[in-house]
């Protein structure tokens, strides 16, 4: 590979400012796919979300950061990644009101995708694969040489990044939703089984990426040097983001229950994607009645979340349609 001669010149990155207004003018075209509503007009705080987001994006994705990231520094590669998964991916889904999302995710196959991938055990698996497996030595000498891989690498970063994020943000209509103690063992496992290249990059003995062999001359910094820096960056920037989000999340339910209120009220947006659901459940039975048939209408969990169709055992009380209690008359 021939590095260019100067790590620091100036590329202007018009594809990557091509992306960045095109999220912005999507996000635009996806407010118009809901009728006009106080519930489906975004906030000040979507409206900051959004911004903060595509800066965060523009910053990961144009120069300095994506130039030594592609061909110089593994440092900068990392806190490329680390932008975009723990900070743009987020940001911009809580931009969206909950029904342009109810919307955008109401057809079948979309909604049965999402119903899947935001089970907390997926989505640890599947985030885990993507951050690992887009560290691999092949892969990063991919990125490096190649322009499209590195577009094709960034937007499955992204798309990562909202698989992370799945399970714990609230304005996502038929996600699941773990409890607050739920919450923080999901985000204290994706913090630990994802990042741990970073021990690996902390503990070699040799440069593991020959692509960033010249970081010397970027950096003034040893290949070697380079690649510890940002398996101890990954670890720092990595906990405190997801460790203070669960902090949040049980503060959060702790006020509630202090306070005698719900920590998640119940929307429309999320009744709605439960009735649709039932319907499409109930559209299958029909379509094979052989099956047992069981009640179609998911309800409310104890714990949060929502009872799967079939569930009935009540809450706080004996399964529905057994026996009298003994002693009973």
């Amino acid at each position: 590979m021939t590095h260019r001669a100067d790590p620091w010149a100036f590329h202007p990155h018009p594809a990557a400012w091509a992306v960045v207004v095109g999220v912005a003018l999507a996000y635009l075209l996806a407010l118009h796919l809901v009728p006009a509503s106080s519930r489906a007009r975004p906030t000040r705080r979507q409206w900051s979300s959004l911004a903060g987001g595509l800066l965060t994006l523009a910053v990961a994705l144009t120069w300095p950061l994506a130039d030594l990231a592609a061909h110089w520094s593994l440092t900068a590669l990392l806190a490329q990644r680390l932008l975009i998964t723990l900070a743009a991916a987020p940001l911009l889904l809580l931009a969206v009101p909950a029904p342009v999302l109810a919307r955008l995710t109401r057809p079948a196959p979309i909604d049965a995708v999402l119903d899947f991938v935001t089970r907390p055990v997926v989505a640890v698996a599947a985030f885990s694969a993507i951050a690992v497996g887009t560290l691999a030595s092949p892969v990063v000498a991919e990125q490096s040489s190649s322009a499209l891989a590195r577009g094709g690498i960034d937007a499955l970063l992204l798309a990562g990044g909202g698989l992370l994020w799945g399970p714990v943000l609230r304005n996502i209509p038929g996600a699941h939703r773990p409890g607050s103690l739920g919450v923080a063992v999901y985000l204290f496992v994706q913090s630990i089984v994802p990042t741990f290249p970073a021990v690996i990059f902390i503990f070699a003995r040799h440069p593991i990426y020959p692509a960033f062999a010249a970081v010397h001359r970027a950096l003034g910094v040893s290949a070697l040097a380079d690649q510890q820096i940002s398996g101890v960056m990954a670890k720092v920037a990595t906990l405190p983001v997801l460790w203070t989000a669960a902090w949040v999340a049980m503060a959060r339910a702790q006020a509630a229950d202090r306070e005698g209120r719900d920590v998640e009220p119940l929307t429309w947006a999320e009744v709605e994607r439960q009735l649709e659901r039932a319907s499409r459940s109930e559209a299958r039975r029909r379509a094979h009645p052989r099956r047992q048939r069981v009640s179609a209408i998911p309800r409310p969990a104890p714990g949060g979340g929502w009872l799967p169709p079939g569930d009935t055992q009540s809450p706080g009380g004996p399964t529905q349609g057994s026996g009298p209690a003994p002693g009973d008359p």
